[in-house]
């Protein structure tokens, strides 16, 4: 007599054991494993970095010992609006929400210096200031490296119209002119806070090559930076882009053809157009 069996057995139910389990395949979660490694270590090698890394609680006696080394006056007046606004478009415009550094522009200078291309820009204004103020004479990956963990202490350490104002004090803007208040007076002979739209552009775009973009020396090179950033500025949407263009049709030579000086009798920049409706309309933008 035979046994009955029962149906889902006679179909193959259930299926015999294969000894394979189900779930992410071996590759992936090595790549998952390796990452996760990765990361932890980063946040190690980052928490001991800003360990060793000195204190940024001098940040103001060293810019203070540094523009009386350079001859410029210590604090400096306040950031004025066009040239802060100026200044984040162009080179930082996360300033307000980022961390102090921007991870990727990080990671691409950091890239570039292994790959012996240099830097390859990205660094923040807290990296900037970082710079000036603690590593000033140092290059390469360790310095870079210190400057990230720097400008992170920087972020956390002072508000940021105080770092605005620091990074303004001891900025070096070229024809010898150090802090906004001695480049302002300097190239257009007029304080910062009377700066018109295209004179606060030009100064923003001359902190990355200040030399070799003097607009006295070289109103070609320092056109070319005003014009870079006046796009920035249209892009972030602090000026329109009808007024860009109405700034780029005043010449370099009269942006600055009252430099030499914030004296009594200083002409101000701010009435040369006094003839122009079209172009006093643009410098009040």
């Amino acid at each position: 007599m035979q046994r009955s069996t029962p149906l889902d057995m006679q179909a193959g139910w259930p299926p015999p054991e294969t000894g394979r389990r189900r779930g992410l395949p071996v590759a992936v979660r090595k790549a998952v494993l390796a990452l996760a490694s990765l990361v932890v270590a980063f946040a190690l090698g980052f928490a001991l970095l800003l360990l060793v890394t000195p204190s940024v609680a001098n940040a103001r006696q060293l810019a203070q010992a540094f523009d009386h080394a350079h001859g410029a006056p210590y604090p400096g007046v306040a950031t004025p609006a066009r040239f802060s606004t100026a200044l984040q478009a162009t080179e930082d415009h996360r300033f307000a929400s980022e961390p102090g550094i921007d991870p990727f522009g990080a990671g691409r200078s950091i890239y570039g210096i292994l790959r012996g291309r240099g830097d390859q820009g990205g660094s923040t204004l807290y990296q900037q200031l970082a710079k000036m103020l603690y590593t000033p004479a140092q290059a390469g990956l360790g310095a870079k490296a210190e400057q990230v963990a720097l400008a992170v202490k920087l972020k956390y350490s002072y508000s940021g119209t105080e770092i605005l104002r620091l990074y303004s004090d001891v900025a070096y803007f070229g024809h010898g002119f150090y802090g906004l208040q001695n480049a302002s007076c300097g190239y257009y002979g007029v304080p910062p806070a009377q700066m018109s739209w295209p004179q606060a552009a030009l100064l923003a775009g001359l902190v990355q090559a200040p030399s070799s973009d003097d607009p006295i020396s070289y109103p070609a090179a320092g056109l070319s930076r005003e014009q870079h950033v006046l796009d920035r500025l249209v892009s972030v949407g602090a000026i329109s882009q009808a007024s860009a263009d109405a700034y780029l049709r005043i010449p370099i030579s009269d942006l600055v053809a009252h430099a030499g000086g914030c004296g009594p009798n200083a002409a101000g920049g701010q009435r040369q157009y006094g003839n122009d409706g079209q172009q006093q309309q643009a410098r009040n933008d």
